[in-house]
């Protein structure tokens, strides 16, 4: 009866969360759903000239076929409600993009109200990336990337599918398909001048990435001037995160999602990583998952079978602060969640996870949290050993096994989607992990693909 009730509400939530997704999206990216209000139709032939005639509210329509020159624009600016669209067809033959050994493949400098869609770029394991807003960018900003398989970028491990090298904010990254690449997506630079701010990147797969399937480096500062929110919150949802082949090893060794800190004082210092309902599968070197600065990270999936650890919270170039770390479910064979150094001004909090590791938790304030070691995982889970790639991995509990006192997690009450786990059903906190229901899962099942 319980989970009848249980789903009865769930269809209901669905709906309106997919309502506030849209909403979201549409807010972030700019667009407001406003569909365009002119198309214009391309081919390999003709969309370069045409590129340049593009107005706010234009739709570039693409016809299939291989597109071999560059998709390069430059200080081009759509307007809120009135976005520049750039898309190949939604199904069939697609708008293929090739690389080149003297050009990223969409390059982009000076540009805003931008959306990409339904295209497919091949790196051809030459020297370009495959989406960049260029060092020499002053700014970009409310571009949308949707729908694109990107492959093939990793001539060598500095080589990125995706990437930004100016100041940029208000993207939103969504449903694209990324498999070997030196790095998936790399947002910032290294000296943590170039931010990346208030973005939404969610239902993406990146897989077989030589360093990081993703990284955010940290931010120095925060150029307010030229409109990049002076607070935000990055959210990263619903996306699948593999190393389970391709990754490079000694020096070289990445964890497959890195997070660095926002600026230390003033303007953006309070904003905040929201990370949930994502897979993070396999590292044969490094953690999944490594951060520092404000993050909320909840209703997870961790598996890393061989390798060295799990979730790791530590100094990269600053001191980890408000950390809240609850309600995941992690397999690991040797570190689970550790948190080194915290900032003592700040809380980190470690509550309602299941965690089934050699060492399953180091530091933080720990509260109602399952643990076990990795050997025990089969006895609550029911198929932990299974295989993200076959589509046999589940991590959902036995019956009665992830059950316990009910933990208060209505301090986590500020952050998005809280009170819902993985499947995006509501939260009893009376379950630990990231599902809250045991037996049968009625959910999506993980595999390497795009998380509906």
């Amino acid at each position: 009866m319980r989970r009848a009730l249980l789903y009865t509400f769930a269809t209901a939530l669905f709906l309106a969360s997919g309502l506030h997704a849209q909403t979201l999206d549409q807010t972030i990216g700019g667009c407001n759903g406003i569909a365009p209000l002119r198309t214009i139709q391309a081919n390999p032939s003709t969309y370069k000239n045409l590129l340049t005639t593009l107005q706010p509210g234009d739709r570039l329509l693409l016809a299939p076929g291989t597109y071999t020159q560059q998709l390069r624009i430059g200080n081009k600016n759509g307007q809120p409600g009135k976005c520049i669209v750039i898309e190949g067809p939604a199904t069939g033959s697609p708008a293929l993009f090739n690389g080149s050994n003297t050009f990223n493949t969409i390059s982009l400098v000076n540009v805003s109200y931008l959306v990409f869609r339904n295209l497919k770029l091949d790196g051809l394991g030459l020297a370009g990336d495959g989406a960049k807003v260029e060092a020499t960018s002053t700014y970009a900003h409310h571009i949308t990337l949707e729908n694109i398989h990107f492959k093939n970028y990793a001539q060598i491990s500095g080589r990125n599918a995706i990437s930004t090298k100016g100041r940029a904010w208000n993207f939103v990254i969504r449903k694209n398909f990324i498999e070997r690449a030196g790095v998936g997506m790399y947002f910032g630079k290294p000296d943590g001048t170039a931010e990346f701010v208030n973005s939404l990147i969610e239902h993406n797969v990146v897989h077989s990435s030589m360093l990081y399937n993703l990284q955010i480096k940290h931010q120095v500062g925060r150029a307010t001037s030229m409109g990049i929110p002076t607070s935000g919150t990055t959210i990263i949802r619903h996306n699948v995160f593999s190393k389970e082949t391709g990754a490079a090893t000694g020096v070289d060794s990445r964890p497959n999602v890195l997070v660095g800190h926002w600026p230390l004082s003033g303007a953006g210092s309070t904003d905040t990583y929201q990370i949930y309902g994502n897979v993070f599968y396999q590292n044969p070197t490094e953690a999944l998952f490594q951060g520092e600065g404000n993050i909320a990270l909840h209703d997870n999936l961790f598996v890393n079978r061989g390798g060295p650890r799990a979730v790791r919270i530590q100094k990269h170039n600053n001191l980890p602060r408000r950390i809240d770390i609850f309600n995941n479910t992690v397999v690991s064979t040797n570190e689970g969640i550790a948190i080194f150094n915290g900032d003592l001004a700040y809380q980190q909090r470690v509550r309602g996870n299941i965690v089934f590791s050699a060492k399953p938790l180091t530091g933080g304030l720990q509260v109602g949290n399952l643990t076990g070691l990795y050997s025990a995982a089969a006895q609550y889970l029911n198929n932990p050993l299974g295989s993200l790639t076959a589509g046999t991995l589940d991590l959902f509990p036995i019956p009665t096994k992830a059950l316990g006192t009910a933990v208060d997690l209505s301090i986590f009450s500020g952050f998005l989607d809280w009170d819902k786990d993985f499947n995006g059903f509501p939260k009893l906190n009376t379950y630990r992990g990231a599902y809250s229901d045991d037996g049968v899962n009625p959910g999506w099942q993980p595999a390497l693909a795009v998380k509906p």
